[in-house]
């Protein structure tokens, strides 16, 4: 049950914005093994001038991602990082190598959705 906000400073369209859900949703079912039903897609556009690294704009992109803590291997995360930062390469051409992607594991008891908690989630699976 990913949660995931995507970040660009990139002019805004209509087929920018599917073409990134396509990639996010891609790499998320394919490579973490996640469920597509259940992967929430935030996408967020910025103007160049208000986003800089070092003092200086560049086309750049942030891409956060919460999922389950100890549902993914190192070498899991390592290739949607790496394959995705790629995707979103070849997408938007050339961009800031400070372009980040962010994995954060977070606790099963600790979210969920439909009020229920991946834990609780899990518990039931097992019984």
């Amino acid at each position: 049950m990913p949660y995931i906000n995507v970040k660009l400073n990139t002019k805004e369209s209509d087929d920018l914005r599917e073409k990134i859900v396509d990639i996010v949703l891609e790499n998320t079912t394919s490579i973490l093994n996640k469920k597509k039903e259940v992967t929430s897609v935030l996408l967020e556009f910025f103007s160049s001038k208000s986003w800089s690294i070092g003092g200086v704009n560049s086309p750049t992109f942030y891409l956060d991602i919460k999922i389950t803590k100890g549902t993914n291997t190192k070498e899991q995360k390592a290739k949607y990082i790496e394959k995705t930062y790629e995707d979103f390469k070849e997408l938007l051409g050339e961009i800031n190598p400070a372009s980040y992607i962010v994995i954060d594991e977070v606790d099963g008891d600790s979210w969920g959705f439909e009020a229920r908690t991946q834990e609780y989630r899990y518990i039931k699976s097992k019984l």
